[in-house]
């Protein structure tokens, strides 16, 4: 059945980039105007380098786990079976 999943995975995987990429540019749009500053750049401050990479991991990552665990309930209710663990591991 795993092998089934991975189509779900992989289009939800392309879904969730673009997604992700919007939010984050609508995100970005009300913290400042210009574009979001990358390392490379040599005139921007250090902490807006950093709070750009923080605000947009934090996007890419929360939509790329909704819309996972969103595929995974799809897959389940279609055929039956979680593609995946029921819970974490104990510590």
């Amino acid at each position: 059945m795993k092998l089934l999943f991975i189509p779900f995975s992989v289009i939800g995987g392309l879904a969730s980039g673009f997604v992700a990429k919007k939010l984050f540019e609508q995100a970005w749009g009300v913290v400042d105007t210009q574009e979001p500053p990358k390392p490379e750049h040599r005139e921007v401050g250090f902490g807006k380098v950093i709070a750009a990479a923080a605000l947009e991991g934090a996007i890419f990552n929360g939509t790329r786990a909704a819309i996972d665990h969103k595929s995974r309930q799809a897959f389940a209710t279609a055929t039956g079976t979680w593609p995946g663990e029921k819970r974490p591991d104990e510590e």
